[in-house]
C-alpha cells in the first residue's frame, strides 16, 4: 500500500512540474510557490511512508523470529514415546522382537530404542539391570526412563517398560493382557514389583544435536 501511495505522490509532483512549463511569468511565480509547497509536503509524506515501511519490515522480522523461537524440535523422549505408542496392541511373544510377530518385554524396549533413536540396548532384562547407565530414584522418573520389575519384590528382575510420565509406563505385558499396553505404576501389582529405573537417554545428551537433526529430516520427509 505504501508503495502505491509513493507512486501517486511522485506522479502528482511530476504533473505539477510539467504544467509549470506552459505558464507566463506571473503564473510561473505563483506556481513556483505552490510547487515548492507541494515538493516540501511530498518529501515529508515520502519520509513518513519510508518510516512506515521500516516499521512494518521490523514487525514482520520480529514475528518471524518469535515463531522461530517458539518452534522446537521434539525431544528424544517425545520421539521415543511417539514411536512406542504406534505399537500399542502388538501381541506378546516370548523372545519376540518384531512388530510383525510380536514382542516380549525386553524385545519391545530394545526395538523402540533401536528403531527410533539408533540406540542398541542389551536384549534381556538381566543385562538391562547390569547395564552401565545412571540409576534413577523413583521420585525423579522422567519420560523415556527404563523401569525394571521383579515379581512383587521376590527374586530376580523379570520385566521392563518405558516410563511415559504421569505415573504411566508402556510395555509388552503378556498374552493374557494383550501385549503392548499402558499401565499405571501405582497399580497394586506394579507398585509392589517395582525394582529400579535407569536413564539411558542421559548418555545420549551429548549427541542430542545430531539426534535432533535426524528427527528433523524425518519431519521434512
Amino acid at each position: 500500500m505504501s508503495k502505491l501511495i509513493k507512486s501517486i505522490v511522485c506522479g502528482v509532483s511530476c504533473l505539477v512540474l510539467a504544467s509549470c512549463a506552459n505558464l507566463n511569468t506571473e503564473q510561473r511565480q505563483a506556481s513556483s510557490v505552490k510547487r515548492d509547497t507541494i515538493e516540501l509536503n511530498s518529501r515529508a509524506l515520502l519520509a513518513v511512508l519510508d518510516r512506515f515501511d521500516e516499521a512494518q519490515e521490523a514487525a514482520v522480522q520480529l514475528q518471524d523470529d518469535s515463531l522461530l523461537n517458539e518452534y522446537k524440535l521434539p525431544g528424544l523422549s517425545d520421539s521415543l514415546l511417539d514411536r512406542s505408542k504406534t505399537l500399542l496392541g502388538t501381541p506378546y511373544r516370548y523372545g519376540g522382537s518384531s512388530r510383525k510377530t510380536g514382542f516380549d518385554c525386553s524385545g519391545f524396549v530394545s526395538y523402540v530404542y533401536k528403531e527410533e533413536l539408533g540406540i542398541k540396548l542389551p536384549r534381556t532384562t538381566g543385562e538391562l539391570l547390569k547395564m552401565d547407565a545412571p540409576v534413577i530414584a523413583r521420585s525423579d522418573l522422567e519420560p523415556g526412563d527404563l523401569i525394571l520389575f521383579n515379581d512383587r519384590g521376590r527374586g530376580r528382575v523379570t520385566h521392563v517398560g518405558i516410563y511415559m510420565g504421569d505415573d504411566e509406563f508402556i510395555h509388552s505385558s503378556s498374552k493374557r493382557s494383550g501385549g503392548v499396553r499402558v499401565d499405571k505404576l501405582s497399580n497394586r501389582y506394579w507398585n509392589a514389583s517395582y525394582l529400579q529405573a535407569k536413564r539411558v537417554l542421559s548418555a545420549e545428551e551429548a549427541k542430542e544435536p545430531e539426534k535432533q537433526a535426524q528427527l528433523l529430516s524425518k519431519i521434512v520427509q
